[in-house]
């Protein structure tokens, strides 16, 4: 189990890790949490309804982390042009795609993210300072999200390409003293985690 999920009865699954391991991962989950931003609480004596269906934003996020988190619906560098439309119409149907989903997208990541604190947070480390972490399904599912976008953003911070996502590439040969080596590992454990997590929910 060390350093990889087991599937556990229920349809759970469960990973051991040491003190370090437990560190990065929540301080990861807490900068991406600040980096998705609060979520819109409704003001004294406004109508909590009227929150939910409040409009969002209509234009792509300024920061390249959050724009590969909440990318164009259609269109844009990594979506092909559909169905032979003009560039012009498919910006106005992002933007109007966008205005009525990123609140609800953001609000998502953000409860996926505070799952992986809470349930690093209610771990009963041992003597070592390690723990075995049991998840439920549902915040296997939870962690599962929050994995995959820590390492899209880590990955658009490291400018990592589609060349690169197989494991191929110089950015996986960086020598020690480069200062992104520790973002690089961190991506690479979080894509092991990952994976380890898909392999125990397979049925």
């Amino acid at each position: 189990m060390a350093g990889h999920f087991e599937a556990t009865p229920g349809g759970g699954a469960a990973v051991a890790l040491d003190e370090v391991e437990i560190s990065i991962l929540r301080s990861l989950a807490v900068q991406l949490l600040e980096l998705i931003g609060p979520g819109e609480t409704p003001a004294d004596g406004e109508d909590p309804l009227a929150a939910l269906f409040a409009e969002g934003p209509s234009k792509p996020p300024s920061d390249p982390a959050l724009a590969r988190l909440f990318p164009d619906a259609y269109g844009g560098p990594d979506r092909p042009a559909e169905g032979g439309k003009p560039e012009e119409e498919l910006r106005e149907l992002s933007s109007e795609f966008r205005r009525f989903t990123e609140n609800d997208l953001r609000s998502g990541k953000r409860d996926d993210a505070v799952t992986v604190v809470r349930t690093l947070d209610a771990l009963s480390p041992t003597g070592d300072g390690g723990a075995v972490l049991t998840l439920t399904g549902d915040e296997c599912r939870s962690w599962l999200r929050s994995l995959n976008d820590l390492r899209l953003t880590i990955g658009t911070r490291l400018e990592v390409s589609d060349e690169d996502e197989g494991g191929e590439g110089s950015l996986y040969r960086l020598p020690d003293t480069d200062p992104r080596k520790p973002m690089v590992m961190a991506y690479l454990w979080l894509g092991a985690l990952q994976e380890t997590l898909v392999e125990a929910l397979m049925p």
